[in-house]
């Protein structure tokens, strides 16, 4: 099916994290590379979901979703940067994920129903940018999360701990590699008002962002960009720079 046949089907508009692998695609040990992704629409049948590395149709993908767990598929369709996942799925399955998916509307539609997560963490509206670093070179990447002091994202690079780059006109260093992507830790605090746009805004060759990134370059890393831990107890999940 056709992401424009499937924007006319039921479904769901909603934002689900999760990460995904592609088939053929793997890491420097040989395992399969993870990559975090975030859903923009969903039925019981096929899904919408924005991607850091589209792939190709036809292509195989594992995925897994915090609201809905392991799911399977083929893509059946692309667009820029994002893809629509054909699931395969047993019925019983595809009835649970019915059932999710009417919860999940009504407590869209409900506005007593408060997130209660801490408000330091930002999930972008926009969840694509651009990476460049010291040598020049542009990526583009997808956008898991971020805050006033940094901000975690996937891309098809997984640079070195300690290395300066820009994400968007956010300057910092990498400071944690995650199974999905890395973390990287601004050089300075962000203005909260204009962290979304710093972050969508596309890098461009020889700007202020670009000659910040070469000075970091220049500097040697210290502790600080070392020691980042992830929030979660046993040592996985989300990475959160406190703001």
């Amino acid at each position: 099916m056709s992401v424009r046949a499937f924007l006319k089907q039921r479904a769901v508009n909603i934002a689900v994290g999760g990460n995904y692998s592609l088939a053929n695609w793997y890491d420097q040990n040989g395992k399969p590379r993870n990559f975090a992704c975030r859903t923009s629409r969903v039925s019981p049948f096929r899904m919408i979901v924005d991607v850091p590395v589209v792939g190709r149709v036809g292509d195989s993908i594992s995925s897994y979703f915090s609201d809905f767990g392991k799911l399977d598929g083929h893509i059946s369709d692309t667009v820029p940067g994002g893809f629509l996942l054909e699931l395969s799925v047993t019925r019983a399955m595809r009835e649970r994920l019915s059932s999710q998916l009417s919860w999940l509307e009504k407590k869209l539609s409900d506005p007593a129903i408060v997130d209660a997560r801490e408000q330091a963490r930002i999930v972008p509206a926009c969840p694509h940018s651009s990476l460049i670093l010291a040598d020049g070179s542009m990526h583009t990447c997808f956008v898991i999360d971020m805050s006033i002091s940094g901000v975690a994202v996937s891309a098809d690079v997984q640079p070195e701990i300690g290395t300066p780059l820009a994400v968007g006109g956010c300057v910092g260093r990498v400071v944690r590699h995650r199974n999905d992507g890395f973390a990287v830790k601004f050089s300075e605090l962000q203005n909260r008002s204009e962290l979304e746009w710093r972050i969508a805004r596309p890098p461009a060759r020889n700007s202020v962002a670009e000659a910040r990134v070469e000075r970091l370059a220049a500097e040697k890393p210290s502790e600080q960009w070392t020691d980042a831990k992830p929030r979660n107890e046993d040592g996985s999940g989300t990475f959160v720079l406190d703001a």
